[in-house]
């Protein structure tokens, strides 16, 4: 069992942060509720409490049951657990007479504190509070002040605890990381042996264990995650496992060929399943988008379950699951992110009677992408943008035709092979071309048009949590304007979305 730190989350639109910059430094973190986390064992080395949307004077607000962990292993409050660690035991907290959000300076710290070894003094932090500690408890000292935050940051005497009322998770805080490795390296005692390679050597080993000779399935859909699954599974228990590579019709062009092709130079057992004319049927004069997306789903999981129980004696089902999944399949307490189901075929567990395995549970997409490294994973599916399991069918705002994929892949296929050739693909998170439901005049030699519109959507992000549009230069984006006007028969006018994520999100239905 890998060492590791727990960090309770209160709600904090921080809380993943934490744990990312905590794996940055090959340290092994999980997130729990504050309401329900195990008891620490001899693998967890210390304990962070995240920030909250809430206040501690609320009488609704996140109160965790500290007793098996204050005073027994190392403890950092960030924020609201800052707040928490002194308006609990005997201190004050109170709304803030000055402005605590932004940028600020540690104009006092004691660098001899462990917490700021090695931290320059007057160093910037983010602050991101209403309230703040007015009066610390007995025993408790003050390691760390701004201009306007007295106890900026504070140590318990007697025991490993330290609060913060600052975030050293986000860049902002620009020795942040430092911070949190002297906490979890320097003070936990974390050797960091996290890595890509061990996160490898022991799933594979544990697959092993669990599979024995079982049979097991998985579905695959060309992206990193699947098939980082399916690599980890063929090492664990080679033919036992069959990939299932289902083309439903909406991929982009060429797609299914070559990545199938792909899979099988990768070794895999995998079959190939042509399955358009069930989904396009399906989707005839359906334009609501949710609908669009329920009837993707069940027709998936017919013609998955149907190739599946050619397969004989079964017992589990693989999926691509990663960490952000599971933890937004949980709630916390009324602070919690939207809440959603994190089986990524969901339904075929239960309709199949198999138990269900997921070999990448624990990573973040970054860290999926690390190990697919690890892996040897060919470059153009490892570094293959994230395309989402609906495929084009949401790209087409309205209704689903075969005219208008033919219309869409053509336009896509220009836009992606631009972004390969001008060396911008691997800068950009994710790009798409969206047919729009709307026709505009134009002009193409002597002849007045009325045509399509597409728009150009090219995003950066880490992990698609949130995501800025690419500033791709106006020279390329007016040569692939010029491309599509030009070669794809039924569209007259491109258009580039200027929209970040929040509000818009990446894709548009």
């Amino acid at each position: 069992m890998p060492e590791k730190i727990l960090i309770l989350d209160f709600g904090s639109q921080y809380t993943q942060l934490i744990a990312r910059r905590i794996r940055e430094l090959n340290v092994y973190c999980e997130i729990y509720p504050f309401n329900h986390y195990p008891a620490p064992d001899s693998s967890v080395k210390g304990v962070i409490l995240s920030g909250s949307p809430y206040s501690v004077r609320d009488p609704l607000s996140p109160a965790p049951d500290l007793k098996v962990i204050k005073g027994l292993v190392p403890l950092l409050g960030v924020c609201y657990g800052a707040q928490y660690l002194t308006h609990n035991f005997g201190g004050e907290v109170l709304p803030s007479n000055t402005r605590e959000y932004g940028r600020a300076r540690l104009l006092s710290l004691d660098q001899d504190d462990k917490l700021f070894s090695g931290i320059t003094e007057g160093t910037q932090v983010w602050m991101s509070h209403g309230d703040t500690i007015a009066k610390i408890p007995e025993g408790y000292r003050v390691t760390g002040s701004t201009a306007d935050v007295k106890v900026a940051a504070f140590r318990i005497e007697d025991e490993e605890t330290w609060g913060i009322q600052f975030h050293p998770e986000v860049y902002h805080t620009t020795e942040g990381l430092k911070m949190l490795e002297n906490f979890v390296k320097g003070i936990c005692g974390c050797k960091g042996d996290w890595t890509p390679e061990s996160f490898v050597e022991m799933t594979v080993r544990d697959l092993r264990e669990k599979l024995g000779n079982d049979r097991v399935v998985l579905g695959l859909s060309g992206g990193v995650d699947s098939s980082v699954a399916a690599i980890l599974l063929d090492r664990a228990i080679g033919k036992n496992l069959t990939s299932i590579f289902v083309d439903n019709g909406l991929l982009r062009k060429n797609e299914y060929e070559s990545v199938l092709e792909g899979y099988r130079q990768m070794g895999l057992n995998v079959v190939g399943v042509d399955a358009a004319s069930s989904f396009i049927d399906e989707l005839k004069g359906v334009s609501d988008p949710e609908k669009k997306r329920k009837i993707i789903g069940r027709v998936f999981i017919e013609v998955f379950d149907r190739e599946a129980h050619k397969v004989q004696n079964v017992k589990w089902l693989a999926q691509g699951t990663i960490y952000p999944d599971v933890i937004e399949s949980v709630s916390v307490n009324g602070p919690s992110a939207t809440i959603k189901s994190h089986h990524n075929v969901g339904g075929l567990p239960e309709k199949m009677h198999l138990k269900v395995i997921e070999p990448l549970r624990l990573l973040f997409k970054d860290e999926v992408r690390r190990v697919g490294r690890a892996l040897n994973m060919p470059p153009v599916i490892l570094n293959r943008h994230p395309f989402p399991g609906p495929g084009l069918a949401i790209r087409i705002l309205g209704d689903v035709t075969k005219e208008k994929l033919e219309t869409l892949r053509e336009a896509d296929d220009i836009f992606v092979a631009g972004l390969r050739q001008s060396g911008y693909y691997d800068s950009v998170w994710q790009a798409a071309v969206i047919l729009l439901p709307v026709q505009s005049v134009g002009v193409m030699g002597d002849e007045r048009t009325y045509e399509n519109a597409v728009v150009l959507r090219a995003v950066t992000s880490t992990d698609g949590m949130t995501a800025d549009w690419s500033h791709l230069p106006h020279e390329f984006l007016a040569e692939i304007s010029n491309q599509i006007i030009n070669r794809v028969k039924g569209i007259n006018r491109v258009v580039y979305d200027i929209s970040s994520k929040p509000p818009s999100t990446i894709e548009w239905e």
